[in-house]
């Protein structure tokens, strides 16, 4: 936007000064177009990351710390594939269901 100064015309009236549109049309086009092209890349882009992380873990059997009588057993679970049994460890410091008895 962009403030235009008051003029007179040909026939001598007078144009009171007002803010316009200092853009053209062709600008404006091009800006939608790109505007167009970045939210379809990041659409494009939150659905292929979402489909990766949601493939992975529905491959993954659901496991508690329910499902184990012992503590070892949980562990070596754990250990088996981090990625799949990453609830086993709460606390995140490599030791699966530290609840458990360790015998």
């Amino acid at each position: 936007m962009g403030y235009r100064k008051g003029y007179f015309r040909k026939d001598g009236t007078y144009v009171q000064g007002h803010f316009t549109n200092t853009r053209s049309k062709s600008y404006s086009n091009k800006n939608k177009g790109c505007m167009l092209l970045l939210l379809l890349t990041m659409t494009l882009g939150l659905g292929i990351s979402c489909s990766d992380s949601d493939a992975t873990n529905s491959n993954c059997p659901t496991k508690t710390c329910g499902d184990f009588a012992t503590q070892p057993q949980a562990q070596a679970t754990f250990e088996s594939n981090k990625s799949c049994y990453k609830n086993l460890d709460g606390d995140g410091n490599g030791r699966a269901c530290e609840s458990l008895p360790k015998k």
